[in-house]
């Protein structure tokens, strides 16, 4: 489909879906920052609720050439706005619960019991708004024998049993190179958000959702847990793909390929490109059996061909198949620049730099980042002051630590 097509009945007066909706963010780090960044690339007005010292997401580097602003801060923290506020003190306290009055949805992703400590928690939040939906994303959740233990994405990965199987076979456990495991929790603390935001519509019901990240690591495990339990093995595979073969990574002249065969017409397809049309007849089950000799068959034709020779061929011929790219290759593709996947963003110290764009597109309601992740407290006195503070009182909360 052509990109206008797509977009020829989009509307230019919303931030997108969720516009309207009013979230407020006490979280740190990752997995709490990335549902609030989900709720608010989707047009929620999304009020980030930080300490005055700055949270550790500002650190998180690597940093952005030529300014004191890190790449993770920018991309999990854009399109919200910031008010600081120390939450541990009783005038902070109260000031939280003033704005979680005008609020739909609270994001906070602290141990569990913290908040709660803080007078900050579902019950004190319930008790001046009876409908919000108040979402918790910890390591182990909020039950449960592990619940107050602290609960980082790579133990997350490690508890699940993610690790176990990551690497190459015959290969130690293994963390993924990203926060994994904070990104999926982020993700479904956002969609548990946006469920009991539309039971709510219906029953005027608000609720606390909880997320635990070993609980969304094993959720998006392709079942193995339930393998597991049942004792049934799971190998590591590395490259290579458990139901079928061959597939895996192979050299070529001038870098490496990703792809392979699924389907016995794809294989089929594979032998008469390749001049293999002796082994055309194979099925699915006795490729699986013969996986190691077919993959040297594929490899062999690879290492004769340049990459964009491979991926031109077995893409004309109906084959799955990538050059396996850096992210410093892919962020070059025609593909990710009409995707819109980085969108020049102008920073809170006047830098352009393109940031990562949503990955959700639609048609009716389009969304984009707006805004630069905020500076610390950016926004004080426009929330604050619509909680009817005046410039005095912004100035007594400074002075007193609490903003």
């Amino acid at each position: 489909m052509d990109k206008q097509a797509f977009y020829a009945n989009a509307r230019d007066d919303l931030r997108g879906p969720l516009d309207g909706v009013t979230v407020i963010e006490a979280t740190t780090t990752w997995a709490g920052p990335m549902a609030g960044c989900v709720l608010a690339d989707f047009g929620a007005t999304v009020i980030k609720v930080e300490h005055p010292a700055g949270e550790v997401a500002r650190l998180l580097p690597p940093y952005i050439p030529g300014t004191g602003l890190t790449v993770p801060h920018e991309t999990v923290n854009r399109n919200k706005k910031n008010v600081t506020l120390d939450l541990k003190a009783a005038e902070g306290r109260r000031l939280f619960l003033e704005l979680c009055k005008g609020a739909d949805i609270v994001l906070e992703n602290f141990k569990p019991g913290t908040l709660a400590g803080w007078g900050c928690g579902y019950d004190d939040v319930r008790g001046v708004k009876p409908d919000i939906i108040y979402v918790s994303v910890s390591g182990f959740g909020q039950f449960g024998p592990y619940c107050e233990r602290p609960g980082y994405d790579p133990i997350a990965q490690n508890f699940s049993g993610w690790s176990s199987l990551n690497g190459e076979p015959g290969g130690g456990p293994t963390k993924a190179p990203t926060f994994l495991g904070d990104d999926l929790g982020g993700l479904h603390g956002a969609l548990g958000a946006l469920a009991a935001l539309q039971h709510r519509a219906r029953t005027g019901e608000g609720q606390h959702v909880d997320v635990a990240l070993v609980d969304g690591l094993m959720f998006q495990s392709n079942g193995h847990l339930t393998a597991g339990l049942l004792g049934i093995p799971i190998p590591r595979m590395g490259n290579q793909f458990a139901i079928a073969a061959p597939v895996n990574v192979y050299a070529c002249s001038d870098g490496r390929v990703y792809g392979g065969v699924l389907l016995d017409s794809h294989w089929k397809a594979l032998c008469a490109h390749i001049g293999r049309a002796d082994l055309a007849g194979l099925k699915a089950a006795d490729r699986l059996e013969r996986r190691d000799e077919l993959d040297r068959v594929v490899a062999d034709w690879c290492r004769g061909h340049t990459t964009a020779e491979v991926v031109d061929q077995l893409d004309s011929i109906g084959l799955a198949i990538t050059r396996v790219n850096t992210f410093a290759e892919s962020c070059h593709s025609d593909h990710v620049r009409e995707r819109d996947m980085l969108q020049k963003t102008r920073l809170a110290d006047g830098t352009e730099v393109p940031l990562t764009g949503p990955a959700a597109k639609f048609s009716r309601t389009p969304t984009r980042v707006h805004e630069c992740a905020p500076s610390l407290g950016q926004h004080n006195a426009e929330v604050y002051g619509a909680l009817g503070l005046d410039a005095d009182a912004l100035q007594r909360l400074q002075r007193d630590g609490i903003i």
